[in-house]
């Protein structure tokens, strides 16, 4: 069976025309909106505002500045930090001279980062501050071809002599005098750019090797922003928070890719620990984010009621039993009594209202999750209360755009249809398949791996697993390679099992187990606030989390979650053969430092199986327990090593039953 918005016309709007390459969109902004805000950044509290115009003057300084050092067309210039106006500036300027960005994560440690400095032959890098400037220098050794290393915030570097260091200040200013002196070089470079140039490289996260670089051209991320936009009516009047990795492609898409061809305000915030109060300053009306964010605000909301007077709570709980029955249906328009519209207006007034004040959601229109499945309460939660939030889904291949859910057509286990100007199919085994204008143009240097992953008929292999309801709707299952079969036959399909565990409150992290085997058994990270404050509610004492994972109340808490998700699988006849029989809760929260999952939260489950191959097979074997000890490592580098006797528990499985699948 296949799908697809195909027919749409990806060129659209006639008001496009002639804008192909974002420095052209860049340069058309800065003419046609030149005074609307463009970004916005806070900095010692107090939000700093750039123009259209303003930024289309740093960005040209940067660019003329990079030219004067001996940037060329193709040269390839790597970006790490936080979410930056000036790192967002670097990334334009960079395209403006017809070079490739390359986005890096900002929390990878320096040895993470010489495989992509060698592997893209990074010779430029411009830095957010002292820490990634530090990282650099630690690594240039291994990475001989590194010649400039720009940084954004001057403040600890006055005494760094290296010659290889410059501030942006001084990049920029050296670029307005190169601009004086030849005004007509940069849009000349501007007009040699076309939709087929690479635009960005990205890196996959590497979850069973290594990472690879995504080339993506202009013409892919703007027929993907373009489809985004019109599939949402966005205007040049959004805002939009910007606060999630730069390297990762769904902060590029909606971040960049889609201000730079709506025309609207990216705000970024003071640092991450302040995303919170920054998003009730902005209230921004477009909002994305992975399900572990909405799942920590809710898991905040719920906290703070359970600390609230009984008085509090029983508003609260009266009001949020009138959003369950009828919130979804009233942001869907649909038909709604008389008397549920009255209830549910005046718990707007008394609880939906203030409560999406909290949250900085107040405005939002539109917001989007993607990255991870979502669980069908939370899903629900945030729509009872008149947040218009969707899932899409897509990848680093496809500029994180394959499908969309239309409004009025939500559903809770899908990641709706395809987006404009997208085909989508499935291979007999399942696998999902893709065509579109906002395919890859190339992985960097792996013409192998480009080959492998697009087919005779030019559709990309995704890797993912799925199938489409009755309603043309996409379900994902799993990654292809990782859904296998117990010993009996039936299937087994880890991160479906892993998502559903992760959908408790309790539950951060969770790896399954049962290729083969007879019985399914899963490791389990707990949430620490949320298994700290339920344990201090008990008054129940802990010393910390290896402390608090071990602890029989905890195992019970848990075990009732498992056993819950079990049931629900044994309502699959597809998955009743998966039930979970045995667990053990980690010493450790599995940590991108220590290798266990990538930069953006994916566990790495070969990695995790070998590390951990002991525990497996105690679990598999049947015994009690299991004494493990491990080597963790510190951000700042040390090295420690972790050690405890881990109880392995038993869990109650279910009878397949007959009917419905539950939600």
């Amino acid at each position: 069976m296949d799908a697809g918005n195909g027919s749409s016309d990806i060129h659209g709007q006639g008001a496009t025309g002639g804008l192909d390459t974002f420095p052209r969109y860049l340069m058309h902004h800065a003419k046609a909106r030149p005074q609307q805000p463009a970004m916005r950044e806070k900095a010692y509290g107090i939000w700093q505002t750039y123009s259209w115009a303003q930024v289309a003057e740093n960005v040209r300084a940067i660019a003329c500045g990079l030219a004067q050092l001996g940037f060329k067309r193709g040269d390839r210039l790597a970006i790490v930090g936080d979410n930056r106006p000036r790192l967002y500036w670097s990334v334009a300027a960079c395209q403006c001279l017809g070079g490739i960005p390359v986005m890096m994560y900002q929390d990878a440690v320096a040895q993470e980062m010489v495989y992509v400095l060698q592997d893209a032959e990074i010779k430029f890098a411009i830095v957010e501050d002292q820490e990634q400037v530090d990282k650099m220098l630690e690594i240039q050794p291994e990475a001989p071809l590194l010649e400039h290393v720009i940084y954004d915030d001057a403040r600890g570097m006055r005494h760094y002599t290296q010659t290889l260091l410059m501030g942006l200040d001084e990049l920029q200013e050296m670029g307005r005098i190169h601009d004086r002196n030849q005004s007509d070089f940069l849009n000349g470079e501007i007009d040699k750019g076309a939709p087929d140039d690479i635009s960005i490289m990205l890196y996959t996260s590497g979850t069973t090797g290594k990472p690879k670089g995504v080339c993506q051209t202009h013409g892919a991320f703007i027929a993907a922003a373009r489809g985004g936009m019109q599939f949402d009516q966005l205007t040049d009047r959004e805002d939009i928070l910007s606060y999630l990795p730069m390297a990762w492609v769904g902060d590029h898409l909606f971040s960049f890719a889609q201000a730079m061809v709506a025309g609207f305000t990216i705000n970024c915030p003071e640092s991450g620990e302040t995303v919170m109060n920054d998003l009730r300053e902005i209230g921004p009306t477009y909002y994305f984010a992975p399900p572990r964010v909405f799942e920590n605000l809710l898991t905040q909301v719920m906290i703070r009621m359970e600390d609230a007077s009984a008085l509090k709570r029983k508003v609260f709980n009266h009001f949020m039993d009138v959003a369950r029955r009828c919130g979804a249906d009233i942001l869907d328009g649909k038909p709604v009594s008389g008397g549920d519209r009255f209830q549910y207006w005046l718990g707007n007034l008394l609880v939906y209202g203030p409560l999406k004040n909290v949250l900085g959601m107040s405005r939002i229109r539109v917001a989007y999750t993607a990255g991870a499945a979502i669980g069908p309460d939370l899903f629900r939660f945030y729509r009872s209360i008149g947040i218009n939030l969707k899932q899409l889904y897509g990848q680093t291949e496809t500029c994180a755009y394959v499908c969309l859910q239309p409004d009025g057509q939500i559903k809770l286990d899908s990641v709706g249809k395809p987006a404009p100007f997208v085909e989508v199919k499935l291979a007999e085994n399942g696998e999902i398949l893709v065509k579109g204008p906002m395919l890859l143009k190339a992985y960097y240097k792996r013409p192998d791996a480009t080959a492998e992953s697009i087919n005779a008929e030019g559709y990309f292999m995704t890797g993912d697993a799925g199938f489409f309801d009755e309603d043309g709707h996409l379900k994902i299952i799993d990654r292809a390679k990782d859904v296998g079969k117990m010993a009996d036959g039936s299937m087994f399909a880890p991160n479906y099992i892993e998502n559903k565990l992760k959908f408790f409150q309790h539950i951060k992290e969770a790896v399954t187990f049962g290729n083969g085997k007879e019985f399914v058994t899963a490791f389990i990270n707990i949430d620490l606030e949320a298994v700290g404050n339920w344990a201090e509610k008990k008054g129940m004492a802990y010393s910390g989390y290896a402390d608090l994972a071990q602890q029989s109340a905890v195992y019970d808490l848990i075990r009732d979650g498992i056993e819950k998700v079990n049931a629900d699988l044994a309502s699959d006849p597809n998955m009743s053969g998966s039930q979970i029989k045995r667990f053990l809760i980690l010493h450790k929260e599995l940590d991108a430092d220590d290798g266990e999952l990538t930069r953006t939260r994916k566990v790495r489950r070969n990695f995790i199986a070998e590390k951990y191959g002991e525990l497996i097979e105690a679990m598999f074997e049947g015994r009690k327990s299991q004494f493990i000890e491990t080597q963790v490592k510190y951000e700042d580098g040390r090295t420690a090593k972790v050690s405890a006797d881990l109880r392995i528990e038993e869990v109650k499985t279910f009878a397949q039953q007959a009917g419905k699948r539950a939600a």
